[in-house]
């Protein structure tokens, strides 16, 4: 699976979810604070090219951290086609890709540990989206 990984600050837990993907077997791209020490705390710039790419079909799925996970959530979700989520827990994440077909993963630094982290990339990665509810998600392209 092809994925854009970007966060405004390399931590631990950045760390952690990449490991995750090299053991899953991911194709992952590394943009932001993970590729270059000018682009940290660039969470907007950052938040704009994971949420661009994915919508222009270059990757499959993106993921972006930040300190709280809403700013690139935010930033993320100003192209067509990008749909990202702000998740918590295994739940959201679960919740998200069934239901809203979301295609961008976004987390919190501050708040997700690596044990719920792992939690949240299990289900998001094996969750597919719930066919049944593509009236729903085709209101999405209204905004």
């Amino acid at each position: 699976m092809k994925i854009i990984f970007g966060s405004d600050e390399s931590t631990p837990l950045t760390d952690f979810i990449n490991n995750w993907f090299q053991e899953a077997g991911h194709d992952v791209e590394k943009i932001g604070h993970l590729a270059s020490e000018e682009k940290k705390w660039k969470w907007v710039d950052i938040g704009k090219e994971v949420g661009e790419r994915v919508a222009k079909g270059e990757f499959e799925f993106g993921v972006a951290c930040c300190w709280s996970g809403t700013g690139v959530c935010m930033a993320a979700n100003r192209f067509r086609r990008a749909r990202a989520a702000l998740c918590w827990d295994a739940e959201t994440a679960k919740l998200a890709r069934k239901w809203d077909n979301a295609n961008i993963l976004c987390l919190s630094l501050r708040f997700i540990s690596d044990m719920v982290a792992k939690e949240i990339l299990k289900v998001w990665f094996s969750t597919k989206f719930d066919e049944e509810g593509l009236n729903e998600v085709h209101k999405l392209e209204k905004l």
